[in-house]
C-alpha cells in the first residue's frame, strides 16, 4: 500500500535530499564561491545514498519490521551529514556580522530527519495496529 502516510514522508524525504540539496547552498567559502552538495563528493554520495535508501524503503511496505530498520539507517546517514556540517561551520571564517557564508542547505538532514521520524512512528502505529487484529483472531 504505497497511498499509506509514512510513504509520504519517505517520499518527501528523496525529494528533499536528492533534489533540495542541489537547489540551496550549504555554505559561501571566503572568496564568495557557494558550495552545493553537487561540489563535494562526501555530501553527494550522502544526500544520494540517501535519497535511494528513502525511495527502495517506500516499495518495501510489506516487510514493515525492515522498513522501520531502513528508516533508523537513513536518520544514521542525515546525522553523520549533520556532523560533517556542524564541523565544516566551525572551521569557517566569520561570526555573527557575517551570518550569510552559512547556507540553507546545511538545514536539509534535520527536515529529512523530522521527516522519518514521523514516517517511523507511522510505521510503528501500523504494526501495532495489525497485531492487534492478528490478537482478535
Amino acid at each position: 500500500m504505497i497511498q499509506r502516510i509514512q510513504s509520504l514522508y519517505m517520499l518527501l524525504v528523496a525529494a528533499v535530499a536528492g533534489g533540495l540539496s542541489f537547489v540551496f547552498n550549504l555554505y559561501t567559502l571566503e572568496n564568495e564561491v557557494e558550495v552545493f552538495a553537487k561540489d563535494d563528493l562526501s555530501y553527494f554520495g550522502l544526500f544520494m545514498a540517501s535519497a535511494a535508501l528513502a525511495l527502495i524503503t517506500i516499495f518495501l511496505f510489506k516487510n514493515r519490521k525492515l522498513q522501520f530498520v531502513l528508516n533508523r539507517f537513513n536518520i544514521l546517514f542525515h546525522l553523520i551529514l549533520l556532523g560533517i556540517f556542524v564541523y565544516r561551520m566551525l572551521n569557517l571564517s566569520g561570526g555573527i556580522d557575517k551570518i550569510s557564508e552559512k547556507g540553507i542547505g546545511v538545514v536539509l538532514p534535520l527536515i529529512s530527519i523530522v521527516l522519518l521520524v514521523l514516517a517511523n512512528r507511522a510505521i510503528k502505529k501500523d504494526e501495532d495496529l495489525v497485531k492487534s487484529v492478528d490478537r482478535l483472531r
